[in-house]
């Protein structure tokens, strides 16, 4: 670390996955940062997550892939069944071959777990400094630096500023000043312990019942102790943004028509939690100045491929590698780090978008679907995400 390192400083905004993750890359650039969290103390919630590939070259760079690796359920294989007929639609094997191919396993885990994986290096790096209770209103920036203040008047500068608050992002709101896009869809999630999942679906895998405007999906989490219940509906009511309590009397109307053996894994949970799920147009810019944005600040995506987290992991290592090219210049790092990252994630954005549209097939759409991929190969189903899961961390800043 040289004395220009020891003076660099930044503040970001957002202890989630990406705001963690953004944290260790920069101080492992010998930057000290200051982590500004809203909530009263630095943890994660939700369910369960999927890790493919990408992911865990990401967290391998930030060097905590082993820890993550502890907590994760490495699955045999993804399939997806028809969630009319309950007949297999298509098998992918994630196991042997797919870390033959990609250099790493696909695995799944709770998000809490995938967090304190982060977490704990980040606890242990004397360059990261928390503030909790601390939600930041305004962004103000010269052109020496960046000035946040949050609810109790209090102002937090540095060099640079990361916005790495989520969905609503204030950060966003005063550099972009765009809406989320509210799409109408409801995701419902729960984690059951083993003993109350239905045993002809307790399988080692992703499994994804696809149907008509909606589907379900569940996975073993935390050494196969827990499931993982995830089930998406396009709701009949005008959405707005947000989590709530979940009503299982609502959760059932929407999946009358369905077979009845993925339908039994909708009377287990004894809770469920309610996202109004959004995401945002891309935009060509996310930086301004010395602010940028990462992680769903700076491109919410739905979750049907599953990449959320991991595009929050890349865009960390990819930031500090731009960072480091650029001798410490933000604003220079920034335009380096969002010219690598704004295609690529607006590709998954879009595919999210597609494959959403893909597994709520109904009517011919639906036959179709379960034709095309009924005669996929494994390698065939790899190839086609080569461009996805194959990402490594060393060509990161290659837009």
């Amino acid at each position: 670390m040289t004395e220009k390192d020891k003076g660099r400083r930044v503040l970001i905004v957002g202890g989630g996955i990406g705001g963690l993750a953004a944290a260790l890359a920069l101080a492992r650039q010998g930057i000290r940062v200051q982590l500004l969290e809203q909530a009263a103390e630095i943890k994660e919630i939700g369910a369960g997550i999927q890790l493919a590939a990408n992911a865990f070259n990401a967290l391998d760079a930030l060097g905590v892939g082993e820890a993550a690796r502890r907590r994760a359920v490495f699955t045999d294989h993804m399939t997806m069944f028809d969630a009319i007929d309950a007949k297999e639609v298509v098998r992918i094997n994630v196991g042997a071959p797919y870390r033959a191919r990609f250099g790493n396993p696909y695995a799944v885990i709770h998000r809490a777990d995938i967090h304190l994986s982060i977490l704990e290096a980040v606890q242990d790096d004397p360059l990261i400094q928390f503030h909790t209770n601390t939600h930041v209103c305004e962004l103000a920036q010269d052109a020496s630096g960046g000035t946040v203040t949050d609810q109790h008047g209090e102002r937090y500068r540095a060099d640079a500023v990361i916005g790495c608050d989520g969905v609503k992002s204030t950060v966003r709101q005063v550099l972009i000043g765009d809406d989320v896009r509210v799409t109408g869809h409801v995701v419902y999630r729960a984690v059951v312990d083993v003993e109350n999942m239905p045993e002809d679906l307790q399988i080692n895998a992703p499994v994804v019942w696809a149907g008509p405007h909606c589907h379900l999906v569940h996975y073993p989490l935390r050494g196969g102790q827990q499931y993982n219940l995830v089930v998406t509906f396009h709701s009949r009511e005008q959405e707005e943004w947000g989590v709530r309590e979940g009503s299982k009397a609502e959760v059932l109307s929407y999946f009358e028509g369905i077979h009845a053996l993925p339908r039994q894994m909708l009377d287990r949970p004894t809770s469920w939690k309610r996202w109004a799920t959004a995401d945002r147009d891309p935009v060509e810019r996310w930086s301004y100045g010395r602010a940028t944005l990462l992680g769903d600040a700076a491109h919410p995506m739905t979750q049907y491929v599953a990449q959320g987290a991991c595009q929050a992991l890349e865009d960390a290592v990819t930031l500090g590698a731009a960072v480091a090219a650029t001798d410490g210049d933000f604003e220079r790092a920034f335009q380096c780090y969002e010219a690598a990252r704004i295609p690529r994630t607006a590709r998954v954005l879009y595919s999210a978008r597609e494959m959403g549209r893909i597994y709520h097939a109904k009517g011919v759409e639906r036959l179709v679907r379960n034709s095309l991929w009924k005669g996929r190969t494994d390698e065939g189903f790899y190839d086609a995400l080569d461009w996805l899961h194959g990402w490594r961390a060393e060509d990161c800043l290659k837009s």
